[in-house]
């Protein structure tokens, strides 16, 4: 009987063991939005104040930031996009901060596969543009980022931390492009009908 019961027990705890974990100190998170003809994803940790002094401490100013927690933040991009005004391909890229009192450096690296930003090379990175930083009204507890869309072919990238917030304006790339895929696509659809009927 006894030998039967740990049995059990094991197996339980072997399938409890499967669907949790211990309570993660900066819980990752993963976000999609849809963005024109395709989507635009990030993956990344969120720490939490937790009463600590952040920018200019804990993320120290002028200093490459993993924009998160844990291993790197990665952006994905389903097809070009024109960030902060400069082109990119689509493509998975490492996401990475400079912070400072009054501005931020948005970065994007080649490299995603990295823990925090250790081995950060700068001679991989594909993009660097400055944005501004806003004071918010409200601390916010937990590291957020957030892709706010504006209509089909826009989105904001927001980034949200302490009493500080930032955006950064996403817009498809190579517009006239998509219009004319998006006009192939129509046709396309238009003789499906055709051939329903």
């Amino acid at each position: 009987m006894k030998k039967i019961f740990l049995a059990v027990a094991l197996g339980v705890s072997f399938g409890l063991q499967a669907q949790f974990s211990a309570p993660a100190a900066s819980p990752r998170q993963k976000i999609e939005q849809e963005f024109s003809m395709s989507k635009i994803s990030v993956d990344y940790g969120r720490p939490g104040v937790k009463g600590r002094k952040i920018f200019g401490d804990l993320v120290p100013y002028g200093k490459v930031w993993r924009a998160g927690a844990n291993a790197a933040t990665t952006i994905s991009f389903g097809q070009s996009v024109n960030f902060n005004g400069k082109e990119i391909p689509a493509g998975t890229y490492g996401l990475f901060v400079i912070p400072t009192e009054k501005e931020w450096k948005i970065i994007l690296n080649k490299d995603s596969q990295q823990w925090g930003a250790y081995e950060f090379d700068e001679k991989q990175n594909v993009l660097e543009t400055t944005v501004s930083i806003q004071k918010l009204a409200e601390k916010q507890e937990w590291f957020e980022i957030s892709l706010d869309p504006i209509d089909e072919n826009s989105a904001n990238l927001v980034f949200k931390w302490d009493d500080v917030k930032t955006t950064v304006p996403l817009k498809i790339g190579k517009p006239e492009t998509v219009s004319k895929i998006v006009e192939k696509l129509k046709e396309i659809k238009q003789i499906e009908r055709a051939v329903e009927n």
